[in-house]
């Protein structure tokens, strides 16, 4: 996976480097984080664009991101599509989980499904709700979930 800032500067070393130089400067500058990690999606011209964020969080003092970007030329059903966006967001989540326990970081997963069944992403509602709190993380649908429907949605 390649990962980059907001402002396009790559992000070189593996990601779990990057998190966790990430943790300890923000914990030496005095801040307090939480992660929130989403992933979105866009299907353009046959094609399905992806994108998934690790949000950080600094306590009343705004935030930043690390952003992947990817594509898949499956075709899918709508379902088909918010599951494989929830399991981007899970498997980075996965992969950081122990980290951000060494470090007592909260950890959130958004999952860019509305609760209202009068979206079309609500069909995947129970499943990936279903997926994410069976992996133990904490999980967030829509409106609260901002990593994945306005993070994720702006670089996708």
């Amino acid at each position: 996976m390649n990962w980059r800032r907001l402002s396009g500067q790559r992000i070189e070393e593996p990601i779990l480097t990057a998190v966790e130089k990430t943790l300890i400067r923000e914990r030496n500058a005095g801040h307090k984080l939480k992660v929130c990690i989403g992933s979105d999606s866009q299907v353009r011209g046959g094609v399905v664009e992806y994108a998934t964020v690790i949000v950080f969080l600094r306590e009343k003092k705004g935030g930043f991101m690390f952003i992947c970007n990817d594509k898949s030329h499956k075709r899918m059903t709508i379902k088909e599509r918010m599951i494989r966006e929830v399991a981007k967001s899970v498997e980075v989540a996965y992969s950081l989980c122990d980290l951000l326990d060494r470090y007592d970081i909260a950890l959130e997963v958004h999952a860019d499904i509305n609760t209202d069944p009068n979206f079309q992403s609500n069909v995947a509602l129970k499943e990936a709700m279903g997926y994410i709190l069976g992996m133990g993380f904490e999980f967030k649908a829509k409106p609260d979930a901002f990593a994945s429907s306005y993070c994720a949605d702006k670089v996708v």
